[in-house]
């Protein structure tokens, strides 16, 4: 979705304002109008919400997190339960917003939505186990006579930063744990994830959440600046491109920071790899959902022997998926989310031509669309090697050897999801140990992912891991207490 500054209101499309203390907060400001990637028409307006007013937002939050810190874990969980079901009973309606606001193609949209739902009820479950332990302080002679026990506590208020290629699981996948562990939420999404922000924060007041808990500023990188400058956000979690992650951080200061940053993720395809099986998984891995994702596949690492039997299936499994209308139930690959995206993933791949590399499967573009594109021979110092594309086209590059596989996927500032394609034991205990990355699959494509795993990157692509149980540690923290009973 684009966004187009206009200070202009026009009261035919939706004005989509901040949710602040259980409902809409009309707001004066500046306005921008939301464009679909769909057919490139106006779809909503925009507030970017003043510092004011991502101020009142926090401080609504920060009460409401005095009045219910109490909370009993048993009152969290049914919180979260009544949110699942409330998300559930909506799901045709924040389908439809997925479609229309980001081009989501229906199927990934529905199971986005299911996968939310489920998430939030896994919450619940796991919140019932959220537990501390007692430290034996008598271990050491000053510890006599002493006991020692340690809880988890809340932070009080986390600040949420949103971006827009998951608008409803990547916010639930922050929300969720932060009011596990007993905080208050306030979430900036990006633009174009803000209308299914908006409908989420009224279904979880609506299923029984006290106003203030979850409360929504709308805008875009200034309305981010202000939410975790404040004084009152004591952690904050974010995901999105590393460039913002850096300025958020310096933004923030000193206080708990969760990340999930960018990635170019790497693929790696050996010798004795089942071949016609890891060319579609990695296939759906790099072209789905446009390549919109940090896990997508990027960086396609093939061992010699099997290079042309893998580079034929990989360009027939790509030639496979259908691209189109997202309204379609059958199709794979949608409109990216703006023209200027797709505008940027057909420049990246340009970029890589002219330096020698060549088409394995040349990609085109109408509007927002991108068909999936296929490079090979990509000399290192292209985009498309060093950055990440977050769009649907690939490379595949030929090593000699599992020593040269391995060097090049650490080939990267990124390290977030990784997957490596083998039968043997050995190889995928040696990348285990030696590929710098948070996670790694073998025998699934990078995107492939669970939602109980702890799930984050190491070098540029980020700190901290999500992840129910995970996720729900770190937005809480730990608290000892230490009592002299003799006395």
């Amino acid at each position: 979705m684009t966004a187009v500054s206009n200070n202009a209101s026009s009261s035919a499309l939706p004005r989509l304002d901040s949710f602040i203390a259980g409902k809409v907060h009309p707001t004066q400001g500046s306005v921008s109008v939301l464009t679909s990637p769909v057919d490139l028409q106006p779809c909503a307006e925009l507030v970017e919400c003043p510092a004011s007013v991502v101020n009142q937002a926090v401080r609504d939050a920060h009460a409401a997190y005095l009045q219910h810190r109490r909370s009993s874990l048993a009152q969290r969980s049914q919180w979260l339960g009544a949110a699942a079901a409330a998300v559930e009973a909506a799901a045709p309606q924040i389908t439809a917003m997925l479609i229309r606001d980001i081009g989501k193609p229906k199927k990934a949209a529905s199971f986005e939505v299911n996968r939310s739902a489920a998430f939030l009820r896994a919450c619940a479950a796991q919140v019932l186990n959220l537990s501390g332990e007692t430290v034996p302080v008598d271990a050491v002679p000053g510890g006599a006579g002493r006991m020692g026990f340690t809880r988890h506590i809340p932070f009080g208020v986390v600040a949420a930063v949103t971006p827009f290629n998951a608008p409803i699981n990547l916010l639930v996948q922050k929300v969720g744990p932060a009011l596990a562990a007993g905080n208050a939420v306030v979430v900036k999404p990006h633009p174009a994830a803000t209308r299914v922000a908006l409908q989420v924060a009224q279904l979880f007041i609506q299923a029984g959440l006290p106003a203030g808990l979850f409360n929504v500023v709308t805008g875009d990188r200034d309305a981010a600046q202000a939410l975790v400058r404040d004084e009152l956000v004591m952690a904050v979690t974010f995901t999105g491109g590393t460039a913002a992650g850096d300025a958020l951080v310096r933004a923030a200061g000193a206080k708990k920071f969760l990340a999930e940053l960018g990635s170019n993720a790497a693929n790696i395809v050996l010798a004795d790899a089942d071949v016609e099986a890891a060319a579609k998984r990695i296939a759906g891995a790099a072209f789905e959902a446009s390549g919109q994702q940090c896990i997508s596949a990027q960086r396609v690492i093939v061992e010699a022997p099997v290079y042309d039997q893998f580079l034929q299936a990989f360009v027939s499994a790509a030639k496979a998926l259908k691209v189109g209308d997202p309204a379609d139930d059958s199709v794979d690959v949608g409109p990216m989310v703006s023209l200027g995206s797709a505008q940027r993933v057909m420049g990246m791949m340009a970029d890589a031509i002219a330096r020698g590399a060549r088409y394995a499967l040349q990609p085109t573009q109408d509007g927002c669309i991108v068909s999936p594109g296929i490079a090979i021979d990509v000399p290192t110092e292209a985009q498309m090697w060093c950055d990440e594309a977050f769009g649907p086209i690939a490379l595949v590059q030929k090593v000699s050897d599992v020593d040269a596989a391995l060097a090049a996927a650490n080939d990267s500032p990124f390290g977030l999801q990784g997957a490596l394609f083998t039968r043997s034991l050995a190889s995928a205990m040696r990348f285990s140990e030696e590929f710098d990355v948070g996670s790694l699959w073998v025998n699934e494509a990078s995107r492939f992912r669970l939602d109980m795993y702890p799930f984050g990157g190491v070098k540029r692509s980020g700190f901290g891991r999500e992840g129910i149980k995970y996720a729900i540690e770190e937005m809480s923290q730990i608290k000892f207490t230490g009592i002299n009973w003799q006395n």
